[in-house]
């Protein structure tokens, strides 16, 4: 018996479905049932709310957000070797779990789910990061989910987090940062997972800002962010020069100095500089 519900202990469930990681699905299983059970505490109340999971597996962080109380869990797998696991854990909560089988990135999970909508999930690590800024970008806001509670490599998360001046600073952090407050709230070491990362790993938890913190038209400031960026080295004066003829002056009157480079520009100048080019 696990610490968190009737079923098998989840060594139990992987040796008797089979189900050997494969990191070609960027696959690493967590096998402590109180650790799921923390991450999903670390989501907050979940009894009122809807929960979407991407990647699943053998079903440990399903059965931590069932045992704390998610009113629905929704879980997208892609790997049809797991789908008998999770089968059994919807039968332990009926009526609470539907399992889609499929890539995340190509289904719409909104006709399965009702707000409000949190989104938990150990992220497999070859998909994580586009779902992240898929879920930060969503035609209008605020979006669909009220807090995405995510499990990353520590240096990934450690760039959604991250303050204008760090290394780590970049395009993750502006767009998490300008619409959500974002933390970290768990470490985990490679030996929490089944096999062991070369890698730590850490959660992160975004609360959805019910505005952006400053004004600014989302598609021309993912364009300005990313020009920046890309060429992160550069002043910005040439790594932006592509945007505007005229971009020195723009960059003036947005309180950035045009021999600034990117990573020392904050959010809010940032947005600045996307309205006066918007």
């Amino acid at each position: 018996m696990s610490a968190i519900d009737d079923l098998p202990p989840l060594r139990d469930v992987i040796r008797d479905h089979a189900l050997s990681a494969r990191k070609a699905l960027g696959q690493n299983f967590l096998l402590d049932l109180n650790l799921t059970a923390k991450i999903a505490r670390a989501a907050g109340d979940l009894t009122q709310s809807d929960v979407l999971e991407v990647g699943p597996g053998p079903g440990g962080l399903t059965r931590g957000l069932l045992a704390e109380g998610a009113r629905h869990v929704l879980a997208i797998e892609k790997d049809p070797r797991c789908l008998p696991a999770l089968a059994q854990i919807a039968d332990a909560y009926p009526g609470r779990l539907t399992v889609i089988e499929g890539d995340a990135l190509d289904i719409d999970p909104l006709s399965h789910l009702k707000p409000p909508i949190r989104v938990v999930a150990n992220l497999p690590y070859n998909v994580g990061t586009e779902l992240l800024v898929r879920w930060l970008t969503p035609a209008e806001w605020p979006p669909v989910w009220s807090t995405l509670t995510l499990m990353f490599q520590r240096e990934v998360a450690e760039r959604i987090v991250a303050a204008p001046g760090s290394k780590a600073y970049g395009r993750l952090a502006v767009l998490a940062q300008w619409r959500t407050d974002a933390r970290i709230v768990l470490d985990l070491p490679p030996e929490a997972f089944t096999p062991p990362p070369k890698v730590r790993s850490a959660v992160v938890h975004l609360k959805a800002l019910d505005e952006p913190r400053y004004p600014a038209d989302p598609d021309v400031l993912q364009k300005v962010v990313a020009a920046a960026f890309n060429q992160r080295r550069k002043m910005l004066r040439a790594a932006l020069k592509g945007l505007a003829p005229d971009i020195e002056d723009r960059l003036q009157a947005s309180g950035i100095a045009p021999t600034d480079r990117a990573e020392t520009v904050d959010i809010e100048r940032f947005a600045a500089l996307a309205r006066t080019l918007a």
